[in-house]
Protein backbone atom coordinates (compact mmCIF):
# COMPACT_ATOMS: atom_id res chain seq x y z
CA UNK A 1 0.00 0.00 0.00
CA UNK A 2 1.49 3.43 -0.88
CA UNK A 3 2.37 5.94 1.80
CA UNK A 4 -0.58 8.01 3.07
CA UNK A 5 -0.53 11.35 4.73
CA UNK A 6 -2.05 11.25 8.19
CA UNK A 7 -2.94 14.13 10.45
CA UNK A 8 -5.23 14.97 13.35
CA UNK A 9 -7.99 15.51 10.77
CA UNK A 10 -8.09 11.75 10.06
CA UNK A 11 -9.16 10.39 13.46
CA UNK A 12 -10.79 7.29 12.00
CA UNK A 13 -7.78 6.30 9.92
CA UNK A 14 -6.09 3.10 11.16
CA UNK A 15 -2.80 4.95 10.63
CA UNK A 16 -3.85 8.09 12.49
CA UNK A 17 -1.57 9.36 15.24
CA UNK A 18 -2.80 11.08 18.38
CA UNK A 19 -1.32 14.62 18.50
CA UNK A 20 0.11 14.08 21.97
CA UNK A 21 1.69 10.80 20.95
CA UNK A 22 2.99 12.37 17.76
CA UNK A 23 4.58 15.21 19.76
CA UNK A 24 6.42 12.78 22.01
CA UNK A 25 7.61 10.73 19.07
CA UNK A 26 8.89 13.82 17.32
CA UNK A 27 10.70 14.88 20.48
CA UNK A 28 12.36 11.49 20.88
CA UNK A 29 13.35 11.50 17.22
CA UNK A 30 14.96 14.92 17.08
CA UNK A 31 16.27 15.48 20.61
CA UNK A 32 19.53 13.54 20.08
CA UNK A 33 20.38 15.76 17.08
CA UNK A 34 21.10 18.87 19.19
CA UNK A 35 20.38 22.35 17.80
CA UNK A 36 19.58 21.06 14.35
CA UNK A 37 17.15 18.54 15.83
CA UNK A 38 15.42 21.19 17.94
CA UNK A 39 14.82 23.30 14.85
CA UNK A 40 13.36 20.32 12.99
CA UNK A 41 11.25 19.39 16.01
CA UNK A 42 9.77 22.88 16.29
CA UNK A 43 9.05 22.99 12.55
CA UNK A 44 7.29 19.62 12.64
CA UNK A 45 5.42 20.55 15.80
CA UNK A 46 4.20 23.78 14.22
CA UNK A 47 2.95 21.84 11.20
CA UNK A 48 1.19 19.37 13.46
CA UNK A 49 -0.46 22.12 15.50
CA UNK A 50 -1.63 23.82 12.32
CA UNK A 51 -3.28 20.64 11.13
CA UNK A 52 -0.85 20.17 8.27
CA UNK A 53 -0.47 16.56 7.22
CA UNK A 54 2.66 14.76 8.35
CA UNK A 55 3.95 11.36 7.43
CA UNK A 56 3.64 8.67 10.02
CA UNK A 57 7.37 8.11 9.65
CA UNK A 58 8.00 11.75 10.63
CA UNK A 59 6.39 11.02 13.97
CA UNK A 60 8.78 8.15 14.52
CA UNK A 61 6.48 5.27 13.62
CA UNK A 62 6.68 2.79 10.79
CA UNK A 63 3.41 0.86 10.43
CA UNK A 64 3.84 -2.74 9.35
CA UNK A 65 3.65 -3.46 5.66
CA UNK A 66 4.45 0.08 4.54
CA UNK A 67 7.39 1.15 2.43
CA UNK A 68 9.74 3.44 4.38
CA UNK A 69 10.21 6.95 3.07
CA UNK A 70 13.92 6.31 2.54
CA UNK A 71 14.65 2.81 1.34
CA UNK A 72 18.35 3.07 0.55
CA UNK A 73 20.55 3.39 2.42
CA UNK A 74 18.79 1.76 5.38
CA UNK A 75 17.82 3.92 8.34
CA UNK A 76 19.55 3.86 11.71
CA UNK A 77 19.30 5.92 14.88
CA UNK A 78 19.23 9.70 14.72
CA UNK A 79 22.86 10.14 15.76
CA UNK A 80 24.11 7.73 13.10
CA UNK A 81 21.91 9.29 10.43
CA UNK A 82 22.88 12.90 11.20
CA UNK A 83 26.20 12.91 9.28
CA UNK A 84 25.32 13.12 5.60
CA UNK A 85 28.72 12.08 4.24
CA UNK A 86 32.02 10.50 5.21
CA UNK A 87 33.59 13.89 5.95
CA UNK A 88 31.04 14.49 8.69
CA UNK A 89 31.54 10.98 10.08
CA UNK A 90 35.24 11.79 10.22
CA UNK A 91 34.41 14.86 12.31
CA UNK A 92 32.47 12.71 14.79
CA UNK A 93 35.40 10.30 14.99
CA UNK A 94 37.79 13.14 15.71
CA UNK A 95 35.65 14.29 18.62
CA UNK A 96 35.50 10.76 20.02
CA UNK A 97 39.20 9.90 19.82
CA UNK A 98 42.33 11.07 21.55
CA UNK A 99 44.75 12.96 19.33
CA UNK A 100 47.30 10.15 19.00
CA UNK A 101 44.73 7.59 17.85
CA UNK A 102 43.01 10.02 15.49
CA UNK A 103 46.34 10.99 13.93
CA UNK A 104 47.27 7.31 13.60
CA UNK A 105 44.16 6.74 11.48
CA UNK A 106 44.17 9.98 9.55
CA UNK A 107 47.83 10.86 9.06
CA UNK A 108 50.34 9.84 6.43
CA UNK A 109 54.07 9.67 5.93
CA UNK A 110 56.33 12.67 6.42
CA UNK A 111 54.88 15.78 4.71
CA UNK A 112 51.80 13.86 3.54
CA UNK A 113 52.17 14.86 -0.10
CA UNK A 114 50.99 11.45 -1.29
CA UNK A 115 48.09 11.41 1.16
CA UNK A 116 46.90 14.77 -0.18
CA UNK A 117 47.69 13.72 -3.74
CA UNK A 118 45.36 10.74 -3.46
CA UNK A 119 42.50 13.07 -2.59
CA UNK A 120 43.48 15.76 -5.07
CA UNK A 121 43.58 13.27 -7.95
CA UNK A 122 39.83 12.71 -7.63
CA UNK A 123 39.12 16.43 -7.42
CA UNK A 124 41.08 17.09 -10.61
CA UNK A 125 39.56 14.23 -12.62
CA UNK A 126 36.33 15.15 -14.37
CA UNK A 127 33.39 13.17 -15.66
CA UNK A 128 31.81 13.19 -19.12
CA UNK A 129 28.20 12.23 -18.57
CA UNK A 130 25.91 10.61 -21.10
CA UNK A 131 22.25 11.61 -21.29
CA UNK A 132 19.06 10.08 -22.72
CA UNK A 133 20.00 6.73 -21.16
CA UNK A 134 17.40 4.63 -19.35
CA UNK A 135 18.62 4.57 -15.73
CA UNK A 136 15.35 3.56 -14.10
CA UNK A 137 17.21 0.53 -12.75
CA UNK A 138 20.80 0.69 -11.48
CA UNK A 139 22.81 -2.50 -10.96
CA UNK A 140 25.99 -1.96 -8.91
CA UNK A 141 26.91 -5.64 -8.65
CA UNK A 142 30.17 -7.06 -9.99
CA UNK A 143 31.99 -10.40 -10.17
CA UNK A 144 35.41 -10.65 -8.54
CA UNK A 145 37.58 -13.75 -8.06
CA UNK A 146 34.64 -16.09 -7.73
CA UNK A 147 32.55 -13.75 -5.57
CA UNK A 148 29.45 -11.76 -6.49
CA UNK A 149 29.71 -8.33 -4.88
CA UNK A 150 26.60 -6.22 -4.24
CA UNK A 151 28.72 -3.20 -5.11
CA UNK A 152 32.40 -2.76 -6.08
CA UNK A 153 33.35 -1.42 -2.65
CA UNK A 154 35.33 -3.39 -0.08
CA UNK A 155 37.08 -2.76 3.22
CA UNK A 156 40.86 -2.53 3.14
CA UNK A 157 42.85 -4.89 5.36
CA UNK A 158 43.69 -2.31 8.00
CA UNK A 159 43.70 -3.16 11.69
CA UNK A 160 40.98 -1.56 13.83
CA UNK A 161 42.13 -2.94 17.18
CA UNK A 162 44.13 0.20 17.91
CA UNK A 163 40.93 2.22 17.60
CA UNK A 164 38.66 0.28 19.93
CA UNK A 165 38.74 -2.96 21.92
CA UNK A 166 37.96 -5.79 19.48
CA UNK A 167 37.84 -3.21 16.72
CA UNK A 168 38.51 -5.75 13.96
CA UNK A 169 35.61 -7.87 15.18
CA UNK A 170 33.25 -4.90 15.37
CA UNK A 171 34.26 -3.78 11.88
CA UNK A 172 33.60 -7.30 10.60
CA UNK A 173 30.07 -7.13 11.99
CA UNK A 174 29.56 -3.78 10.28
CA UNK A 175 30.84 -5.18 6.99
CA UNK A 176 28.50 -8.16 7.33
CA UNK A 177 25.49 -5.95 7.96
CA UNK A 178 26.38 -3.79 4.96
CA UNK A 179 26.94 -6.80 2.70
CA UNK A 180 30.54 -5.83 1.96
CA UNK A 181 33.65 -7.98 1.64
CA UNK A 182 35.90 -7.42 4.63
CA UNK A 183 39.69 -7.15 4.48
CA UNK A 184 41.54 -7.86 7.71
CA UNK A 185 45.10 -8.42 8.89
CA UNK A 186 44.15 -11.08 11.46
CA UNK A 187 40.77 -12.77 11.93
CA UNK A 188 41.49 -16.23 13.34
CA UNK A 189 41.01 -15.03 16.93
CA UNK A 190 37.41 -13.89 16.45
CA UNK A 191 35.97 -15.16 13.20
CA UNK A 192 34.61 -18.43 14.66
CA UNK A 193 32.50 -16.43 17.13
CA UNK A 194 30.96 -14.52 14.22
CA UNK A 195 30.26 -17.69 12.26
CA UNK A 196 28.40 -19.07 15.27
CA UNK A 197 26.20 -15.96 15.45
CA UNK A 198 25.77 -15.65 11.66
CA UNK A 199 27.55 -12.29 11.71
CA UNK A 200 30.65 -13.26 9.77
CA UNK A 201 31.17 -11.35 6.51
CA UNK A 202 32.85 -12.70 3.43
CA UNK A 203 36.44 -11.89 4.34
CA UNK A 204 40.02 -12.10 3.16
CA UNK A 205 43.30 -11.76 4.97
CA UNK A 206 46.34 -9.71 3.97
CA UNK A 207 49.63 -9.06 5.77
CA UNK A 208 53.04 -7.53 5.12
CA UNK A 209 54.63 -10.89 4.35
CA UNK A 210 56.86 -13.27 6.28
CA UNK A 211 60.62 -13.71 6.31
CA UNK A 212 60.57 -17.47 5.80
CA UNK A 213 58.67 -19.84 3.54
CA UNK A 214 57.60 -21.93 6.52
CA UNK A 215 56.01 -18.95 8.29
CA UNK A 216 54.21 -17.91 5.10
CA UNK A 217 52.84 -21.41 4.55
CA UNK A 218 51.63 -21.71 8.12
CA UNK A 219 49.86 -18.35 7.85
CA UNK A 220 48.27 -19.33 4.55
CA UNK A 221 46.99 -22.65 5.88
CA UNK A 222 45.61 -21.15 9.10
CA UNK A 223 43.64 -18.43 7.34
CA UNK A 224 42.40 -20.66 4.52
CA UNK A 225 41.11 -23.17 7.06
CA UNK A 226 39.50 -20.33 9.03
CA UNK A 227 37.51 -19.29 5.95
CA UNK A 228 39.54 -16.58 4.21
CA UNK A 229 38.21 -16.14 0.68
CA UNK A 230 41.49 -14.78 -0.69
CA UNK A 231 45.03 -14.32 0.60
CA UNK A 232 46.95 -11.10 0.16
CA UNK A 233 50.43 -9.70 0.60
CA UNK A 234 51.25 -6.00 0.93
CA UNK A 235 54.55 -5.34 -0.85
CA UNK A 236 55.12 -1.60 -0.24
CA UNK A 237 55.99 -1.65 3.47
CA UNK A 238 59.38 -3.37 3.65
CA UNK A 239 60.51 -0.93 6.35
CA UNK A 240 58.55 1.22 8.80
CA UNK A 241 57.98 4.65 7.23
CA UNK A 242 58.51 8.01 8.89
CA UNK A 243 55.10 9.15 10.06
CA UNK A 244 55.59 12.53 11.68
CA UNK A 245 52.25 12.61 13.46
CA UNK A 246 52.87 9.24 15.09
CA UNK A 247 56.42 10.21 16.06
CA UNK A 248 55.27 13.51 17.54
CA UNK A 249 52.53 11.78 19.52
CA UNK A 250 54.98 9.08 20.71
CA UNK A 251 52.76 6.43 19.19
CA UNK A 252 54.25 2.96 19.86
CA UNK A 253 56.60 1.71 17.16
CA UNK A 254 57.57 5.06 15.61
CA UNK A 255 60.76 7.10 16.02
CA UNK A 256 62.27 9.79 13.83
CA UNK A 257 64.73 8.51 11.24
CA UNK A 258 65.04 5.01 12.71
CA UNK A 259 65.31 2.17 10.21
CA UNK A 260 62.88 -0.47 11.44
CA UNK A 261 62.81 -3.46 9.08
CA UNK A 262 59.46 -4.96 8.18
CA UNK A 263 60.04 -7.80 5.72
CA UNK A 264 63.02 -6.46 3.74
CA UNK A 265 63.65 -9.80 2.00
CA UNK A 266 60.19 -9.91 0.40
CA UNK A 267 60.36 -10.87 -3.30
CA UNK A 268 58.06 -12.29 -5.96
CA UNK A 269 58.90 -15.75 -4.60
CA UNK A 270 56.41 -15.04 -1.83
CA UNK A 271 53.53 -15.79 -4.21
CA UNK A 272 54.88 -19.33 -4.66
CA UNK A 273 55.23 -19.67 -0.89
CA UNK A 274 51.52 -18.97 -0.45
CA UNK A 275 50.49 -21.02 -3.48
CA UNK A 276 52.27 -24.08 -2.08
CA UNK A 277 50.06 -23.99 1.03
CA UNK A 278 46.67 -22.81 -0.23
CA UNK A 279 44.44 -22.88 -3.29
CA UNK A 280 42.90 -19.50 -2.41
CA UNK A 281 43.34 -16.69 -4.94
CA UNK A 282 46.34 -14.48 -4.15
CA UNK A 283 46.20 -10.69 -4.27
CA UNK A 284 49.28 -8.46 -4.37
CA UNK A 285 48.72 -5.05 -2.79
CA UNK A 286 50.98 -2.05 -3.34
CA UNK A 287 51.48 -1.87 -7.12
CA UNK A 288 52.06 1.58 -8.65
CA UNK A 289 53.61 1.07 -12.08
CA UNK A 290 53.36 -0.99 -15.24
CA UNK A 291 56.56 -2.93 -14.60
CA UNK A 292 55.39 -4.29 -11.25
CA UNK A 293 51.87 -4.91 -12.56
CA UNK A 294 53.28 -7.04 -15.37
CA UNK A 295 55.58 -8.84 -12.93
CA UNK A 296 52.64 -9.69 -10.67
CA UNK A 297 50.93 -11.37 -13.62
CA UNK A 298 54.15 -13.18 -14.57
CA UNK A 299 54.66 -14.59 -11.07
CA UNK A 300 51.10 -15.82 -10.68
CA UNK A 301 49.10 -13.21 -8.78
CA UNK A 302 45.33 -13.56 -9.21
CA UNK A 303 44.70 -9.83 -8.75
CA UNK A 304 46.59 -6.67 -7.86
CA UNK A 305 45.68 -3.64 -5.81
CA UNK A 306 47.02 -0.32 -7.05
CA UNK A 307 47.94 1.17 -3.71
CA UNK A 308 50.43 3.53 -2.06
CA UNK A 309 49.40 2.44 1.44
CA UNK A 310 47.04 5.39 1.71
CA UNK A 311 50.00 7.79 1.65
CA UNK A 312 51.35 6.12 4.77
CA UNK A 313 54.50 4.55 3.26
CA UNK A 314 56.66 6.41 0.69
CA UNK A 315 55.81 10.11 0.70
CA UNK A 316 56.02 11.40 -2.85
CA UNK A 317 54.67 8.20 -4.39
CA UNK A 318 52.25 8.76 -7.26
CA UNK A 319 48.54 9.05 -6.36
CA UNK A 320 46.81 5.76 -7.02
CA UNK A 321 44.19 7.14 -9.40
CA UNK A 322 47.00 8.55 -11.56
CA UNK A 323 48.88 5.22 -11.49
CA UNK A 324 45.81 3.15 -12.30
CA UNK A 325 45.68 3.51 -16.13
CA UNK A 326 49.22 2.27 -16.77
CA UNK A 327 48.72 -0.68 -14.42
CA UNK A 328 45.48 -1.61 -16.17
CA UNK A 329 47.20 -1.43 -19.55
CA UNK A 330 50.12 -3.56 -18.34
CA UNK A 331 47.84 -6.28 -17.01
CA UNK A 332 45.93 -6.39 -20.27
CA UNK A 333 42.79 -7.90 -18.77
CA UNK A 334 44.58 -11.05 -17.56
CA UNK A 335 43.75 -10.43 -13.90
CA UNK A 336 41.51 -7.93 -12.07
CA UNK A 337 42.99 -4.61 -11.03
CA UNK A 338 41.70 -3.10 -7.79
CA UNK A 339 42.49 0.26 -6.23
CA UNK A 340 42.59 1.99 -2.87
CA UNK A 341 43.66 5.40 -1.62
CA UNK A 342 41.58 8.56 -1.31
CA UNK A 343 38.08 7.10 -1.73
CA UNK A 344 35.66 9.39 0.10
CA UNK A 345 32.61 9.49 -2.17
CA UNK A 346 30.64 7.21 -4.44
CA UNK A 347 31.66 9.43 -7.33
CA UNK A 348 35.31 8.59 -6.53
CA UNK A 349 34.42 4.93 -6.96
CA UNK A 350 32.85 5.74 -10.34
CA UNK A 351 36.02 7.49 -11.54
CA UNK A 352 38.19 4.54 -10.50
CA UNK A 353 35.90 2.09 -12.28
CA UNK A 354 35.96 4.21 -15.42
CA UNK A 355 39.77 4.10 -15.39
CA UNK A 356 39.77 0.32 -15.27
CA UNK A 357 39.47 -0.77 -11.65
CA UNK A 358 37.22 -3.78 -11.07
CA UNK A 359 36.51 -2.65 -7.52
CA UNK A 360 37.88 -0.31 -4.86
CA UNK A 361 38.84 -0.59 -1.21
CA UNK A 362 39.00 2.00 1.54
CA UNK A 363 40.64 1.99 4.95
CA UNK A 364 40.24 5.30 6.73
CA UNK A 365 36.47 5.80 6.24
CA UNK A 366 35.51 2.50 7.94
CA UNK A 367 37.98 3.31 10.72
CA UNK A 368 36.32 6.68 11.22
CA UNK A 369 32.92 4.99 11.15
CA UNK A 370 34.05 2.58 13.88
CA UNK A 371 35.39 5.42 16.01
CA UNK A 372 32.22 7.43 15.50
CA UNK A 373 29.49 4.84 16.08
CA UNK A 374 30.98 1.36 16.45
CA UNK A 375 29.94 -1.48 14.14
CA UNK A 376 26.94 0.43 12.78
CA UNK A 377 29.29 3.28 11.84
CA UNK A 378 31.25 0.91 9.61
CA UNK A 379 27.98 -0.25 8.09
CA UNK A 380 26.84 3.33 7.54
CA UNK A 381 30.08 4.31 5.77
CA UNK A 382 29.68 1.47 3.29
CA UNK A 383 25.98 2.17 2.77
CA UNK A 384 26.58 5.87 2.17
CA UNK A 385 29.29 5.21 -0.37
CA UNK A 386 27.25 2.57 -2.18
CA UNK A 387 24.23 4.88 -2.25
CA UNK A 388 26.31 7.73 -3.64
CA UNK A 389 27.71 5.40 -6.31
CA UNK A 390 24.17 4.44 -7.32
CA UNK A 391 23.21 8.09 -7.76
CA UNK A 392 26.45 8.88 -9.61
CA UNK A 393 25.91 5.99 -12.03
CA UNK A 394 22.41 7.22 -12.79
CA UNK A 395 23.61 10.77 -13.38
CA UNK A 396 26.53 9.76 -15.58
CA UNK A 397 24.32 7.48 -17.69
CA UNK A 398 25.53 4.04 -16.59
CA UNK A 399 22.74 1.62 -15.62
CA UNK A 400 25.28 -1.05 -14.63
CA UNK A 401 28.99 -1.37 -13.90
CA UNK A 402 29.73 -2.71 -17.39
CA UNK A 403 28.38 0.57 -18.82
CA UNK A 404 31.04 2.61 -17.01
CA UNK A 405 33.56 3.35 -19.75
CA UNK A 406 36.99 4.95 -20.01
CA UNK A 407 35.61 7.79 -22.12
CA UNK A 408 33.45 8.90 -19.20
CA UNK A 409 36.45 10.47 -17.44
CA UNK A 410 39.07 13.06 -18.24
CA UNK A 411 42.35 13.01 -16.33
CA UNK A 412 43.96 16.37 -15.53
CA UNK A 413 46.41 16.23 -18.44
CA UNK A 414 43.88 15.10 -21.04
CA UNK A 415 42.26 17.56 -23.39
CA UNK A 416 38.52 18.09 -23.18
CA UNK A 417 36.47 16.49 -25.91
Amino acid sequence: MPNRFVSRFEPDSPLAIDPGEATMRLLRRYEPMGKRGRRQFLASLAALAAGAPILAQDAGSQPQGRTPRTTFPPQHGAKVMEPVNIHEIQNVAERNLDLATYDYITGGAEDEHTLVGNLEAYRRTWLRRRVAVDVSKIDTSVELLGQRLKFPIMLDPTTKNRIAPQGDKLAAIGAHDAGAIYGVTAAVNFIDDLYKTSKAPTWWCCQLGHRTKEAAQLWARQNTEAGSTWLGVTVDHTVTPNRDRNIRNQFPGYEAGVLRPGVPNLTWDYIDWLRSASKAPIIVKGILNAEDAAAAVKYGADAIIVSNHGGRALDGAIPTLMALPECVDAVGGKIPVLLDGGIRRGIDVLKALALGARAVLFGRPPAWGLAAFGAVGVQRVVELTAAELTVAMALVGAPNVAAIKRNMVRLPWEQSA
